[in-house]
């Protein structure tokens, strides 16, 4: 047997399928398309799941894939064994009601034995204990005896997830060795030891279970079957594990490099070295697919997972940014299958390096707090709210900290820290839908899924018509519609379904004896679904409706959607082609566009951004549209937007010369349509995602005329006339400054005094001079300095300071290192004060401070800080 490399497997395996009818696919996104029930995709059958519950027509019967996959449950295990990892990639070949069991099993055994050149005695298969059909197929086509072929249960031989598609499934394993085995007589296929490693899934999927637990047999059987890449690669490149296959290999040669060490020689560093072989390829991945690091959902995997790689690389004395470095190898041994690893290298790998430099950034702050949480540790666990700081403050993954921790054999309050989190969901609340899909099969789909696809015809006629196929009421199917609302599908529809960032339409359903107001329209697979609330009359299935899609807010849609094109472009040519749409909303009274960058815009970018847009406006550029391969649209140069899958047939908008996108959206027929465009704000909504928000049309000139008339306004007030505004502007500023720098000095001048009455009247408590005073006007800062010139006057003091400035008070409480190191805690002190009067607040043993929530209990604070001290000393 050759020894194959896994890129020649990968090649291999896709070549094969082809050359069986088969359309090969690229690999899907990660982030999983209008599936809320997934974070990431996780398996091969993931993103093809429309195809298998009828939601969408596939674009062929025979499909093959190799998918690009995550799996986090046992994150906390990889590394510390060789068989865990997140980041994988499936091989599969699919049938949508075309070939079943009898060429599936062929195309599989041929490509192992014939293809790769497996050992035929080698092989073993499971089949599920009832399926004689496919236990017949093993034996009389392929001819293997019956003491290679075992039969398991339902636990383990048969593939099912809540309602819906189901069927049994048969295993391929290999038998790697005696030396592999357990020694038991009954070894074989279903043990647990590493003998006998299974390669290849395939799923049967006949039946179709219903809510009532029955398993009908489908008319038209799918398969489905999943073999892992890497340990396919494994068994072919005789190496024990998947972090010796030569790809991934390659990766920890490196880490091994530039951290020194040997790989074998020590458990411990061999553990970092292969949690950061595993975790930079998630990382590198997952940020080519968009996904960028946040505290909530996926991007909260990529956070935890990336910090987890740069913790193992301090562990292993790997000395400043090393990262980048790792993540370069991973996009030259991956970028040919991936291009999108190439095409994004500098948006991956400069969202590492800020991820890094935040991560060293708060490391020594976070570090320090825990050894200082460790010094006052009561027992053997650290607090739920001190771990949900470290998360919340310092950015350190709950498992992080629990790692740490475990090293000096110290546990972690898990339900104080979900407690704690769940006070705070607003910081750090789920990505995840609160009500995930518990079904294979959600509840519409069973109405809709062997219905014909809807006919969109709104891109022209606003005003067309269909006819009525499926009414839904109450969770259930009717044939007419006499009041209330009701969920309606249409053989046509001219009404917009909200997809790909842009709103649905809404407007008016009717006939001569039927009226309806169309509230909604979401998409299911290809169908469209309107929510129609009865206005007057009867709608009835089977009958022929006229649409009215209201014009008004459908032009004022159009032109924000094409505006967002232009401003894509315009961003890319300012700031670099490293910007990417990470997000969109359109409606008809405004543009959201979401897109990576990772600092701030400046007032001169937002206004080239603003003035190329316009430019555009006016070129009046023509817009086209038109319908092409996905190879053609890629090769025309055509942005692919984040989130959107695509088929092989593609709808591609070009705007003159500017700007050419995939979009199945509604736009203008020529930019100058949109009229104006106007930038109303820029701001960060993650790490490394800015968002601008833009007007077009009548909203920004509107908006325009209302900053012009507030001009006038201040003009008339400051009298000043067109040729000084500016001019007089800056000399009221410079004013302001001047006098604000005079008033500073008063209080300064102000403060001397009182800095000299609260040390007289001082009190001394057991030797410690103890300060303590109201002194208003005085911000933190400000009240931090009154604090420090106090301490510098006295050798061994306390001081507790309250302030009221405006609307808001403070209280600060500092001492010095021998009155500290004496036992007393400005921190503890302050958050007992604080908590007397309803306020919270805390800090370090030698300075502490907290705010007022009721100014009115200022005084208050001041008596009970004079009777705690007391107490204290």
């Amino acid at each position: 047997m050759e020894k194959y490399s896994l890129n020649e497997l990968r090649k291999m395996f896709l070549e094969f399928y082809e050359s069986k009818g088969h359309l090969r696919l690229e690999s899907f996104s990660l982030v999983p398309h209008n599936d809320k029930s997934l974070l990431l995709i996780n398996s091969g059958m993931a993103p093809l799941k429309p195809y298998f519950i009828g939601e969408e027509v596939p674009p062929r019967k025979r499909v093959t894939t190799c998918q690009k996959c995550i799996r986090t449950p046992d994150i906390d295990n990889v590394g510390k064994t060789a068989r865990h990892g997140t980041f994988f990639e499936m091989l599969g070949n699919f049938s949508f009601g075309d070939y079943f069991k009898k060429e599936a099993i062929n195309f599989a055994w041929e490509f192992l034995t014939e293809k790769i050149g497996l050992d035929k005695d080698k092989l073993y298969v499971s089949v599920y204990e009832d399926d004689d059909e496919a236990a017949q197929i093993w034996k009389e086509d392929i001819g293997l005896t019956d003491d290679r072929i075992t039969r398991l249960g339902k636990d383990d031989n048969f593939w099912e997830i809540g309602l819906g598609p189901c069927g049994p499934c048969s295993e391929i394993y290999v038998d790697r060795g005696e030396e592999y085995g357990c020694g038991s007589p009954t070894c074989g296929v279903g043990c647990d030891c590493d003998r006998y490693m299974e390669v290849w899934n395939l799923v049967f999927t006949q039946f179709d279970k219903d809510k009532d637990g029955n398993y009908n047999r489908l008319e038209h059987p799918n398969i489905d079957t999943g073999m892992g890449l890497e340990r396919l690669a494994a068994y072919v490149q005789g190496v024990d594990n998947i972090f010796e296959v030569d790809t991934i290999r390659y990766i920890l040669d490196y880490i091994c490099e530039i951290s020194g060490k040997k790989y074998g020689e020590n458990e411990k560093d061999d553990i970092s070295i292969r949690v950061i072989t595993d975790h930079i390829r998630s990382s590198v991945f997952m940020a080519s697919d968009g996904i960028l690091t946040s505290n909530e959902g996926r991007g909260y995997v990529l956070k935890r997972i990336l910090r987890r790689a740069m913790r193992h690389g301090k562990l292993l004395g790997i000395e400043g940014h090393f990262m980048e470095g790792v993540a370069k190898k991973v996009i030259e041994i991956s970028g040919d299958a991936y291009p999108a690893l190439k095409e994004k290298e500098t948006t991956i790998l400069k969202l590492i390096n800020i991820e890094e430099e935040k991560f060293n950034e708060t490391v020594k702050e976070g570090l320090s707090l825990i050894e200082e949480l460790m010094e006052n540790l009561e027992g053997d666990t650290l607090k739920g709210d001190d771990a949900f700081k470290l998360y919340d403050t310092y950015g350190f993954p709950l498992e992080l900290t629990m790692e740490i921790l475990e090293e000096k054999g110290i546990k972690v309050d898990k339900e104080g820290f979900e407690k704690a989190m769940k006070e705070q969901k607003d910081k750090a609340r789920s990505a995840r839908s609160s009500k995930d899909i518990v079904s294979y099969k959600g509840d519409l789909t069973n109405f809709i899924a062997n219905l014909e696809s809807t006919k969109f015809i709104g891109y022209e006629d606003l005003n067309g018509s269909g006819k009525v196929i499926e009414i839904i009421k109450d969770g259930e199917m009717v044939k007419e519609l006499t009041e209330g609302k009701a969920l309606v599908i249409f053989d046509k529809t001219s009404f917009y379904a909200t997809s790909g960032g842009q709103v649905n339409d809404t407007g008016i359903i009717e006939s001569e004896d039927f009226k309806g107001e169309v509230l909604n329209v979401t998409k299911s697979g290809d169908k469209f679904v309107h929510e129609v609330l009865v206005k007057d009359g009867v709608l009835k299935a089977g009958n022929e409706y006229n649409f009215k899609v209201n014009r008004a807010d459908r032009l004022n849609i159009q032109r924000n959607h094409s505006a967002t094109h232009l401003l894509h472009k315009a961003l890319k040519e300012v700031l670099g082609e490293h910007v990417n749409q990470a997000g969109s909303y359109v409606d008809s009274e405004r543009l959201r566009f979401d897109f990576s960058h990772f600092e701030k815009m400046t007032d001169a970018e937002l206004k080239e951004v603003e003035r190329k847009v316009n430019e555009e406006i006016l070129n009046q550029d023509k817009v086209e549209y038109f319908e092409t391969s996905i190879d053609e649209a890629r090769k025309l140069g055509a942005t692919a937007l984040f989130g959107e899958k695509y088929g092989s047939i593609v709808r591609v908008v070009k705007m003159g010369d500017y700007s050419t996108e995939l979009c199945g959206g509604c736009h203008v027929k020529n930019t100058n349509d949109i009229s104006l465009f106007k930038i109303v704000s820029e701001t960060s909504v993650a790490s490394g995602v800015r968002r601008i928000e833009a007007i077009t049309g009548k909203a920004a000139i509107e908006e325009n005329m209302k900053n012009y008339d507030e001009l006038l306004t201040i003009k008339d007030k400051l009298r000043l006339n067109n040729n000084n505004i500016i001019e007089k502007v800056e000399e009221l500023i410079n004013k302001n400054k001047s006098l604000e720098k005079e008033l500073d000095k008063f209080k300064k001048e102000a403060n001397k005094d009182k800095l000299g009455n609260i040390i007289d009247e001082a009190v001394d408590v057991n030797g410690i001079k103890c300060v303590m005073g109201r002194v208003d006007g005085l911000d933190m800062n400000e009240l931090r300095d009154f604090s420090d010139k106090i301490k510098d006057k006295e050798a061994k003091v306390i001081v507790f300071l309250v302030s009221v400035k405006g609307e808001k008070g403070f209280m600060i409480c500092s001492a010095d290192k021998e009155t500290v190191k004496d036992g007393f805690n400005c921190g503890q002190f302050i958050k007992k004060v604080a908590q007397s009067i309803g306020s919270g607040g805390g800090g370090r043993p030698d300075m502490a401070q907290a705010g007022l929530k009721d100014i009115a209990k200022a005084d208050m604070a001041l008596d009970n800080a004079k009777d705690f001290i007391k107490e204290t000393l």
